[in-house]
């Protein structure tokens, strides 16, 4: 058993990830103009083990999604730069953004189970029952 080894603390990571996604939804909202990109919710964060990397997960209205994903990713060296000075732990972690279609996709399902659960109206094709026995 190595002694250098520690194990991985989920709760650290999970509480990172909330720190980090709270402080870059404020650097986001101060820092990038809203008329280009639109306004940007930050719904996510997920670490890595060596939180070395982050995957930032957002939502976005106003703006395409590419056009906010694009200029995200082109500010993330310099979000990380600001997200330094704000964290105080050895290693920030590099930053990725992604647009999170969940809400989309929860809405689309949504109107799906509406439409299956509506009741169906049957509409009859003749007045008079018909009869398998009866001849024309």
């Amino acid at each position: 058993m190595s002694r250098h080894k520690s194990k991985p603390n989920p709760g650290r990571n999970t509480r990172l990830a909330d720190q980090i996604q709270k402080d870059l939804a404020g650097l986001i909202q101060r820092e990038l103009d809203m008329s280009r990109v639109g306004l940007i919710t930050l719904t996510g964060v997920e670490l890595s083990a060596d939180y070395a990397h982050a995957k930032v997960y957002f939502s976005v209205l106003g703006a395409e999604p590419e056009v906010a994903n694009a200029a995200l990713n082109e500010k993330a060296g310099w979000l990380h730069s600001l997200l330094f000075k704000l964290l105080h732990i050895h290693t920030v972690p590099t930053l990725r953004f992604f647009h999170d279609d969940q809400l989309a996709r929860g809405l689309e399902l949504s109107l799906l189970i509406d439409e299956a659960n509506r009741p169906r109206v049957e509409i009859p094709t003749s007045s008079e029952p018909e009869d398998p026995d009866e001849q024309p």
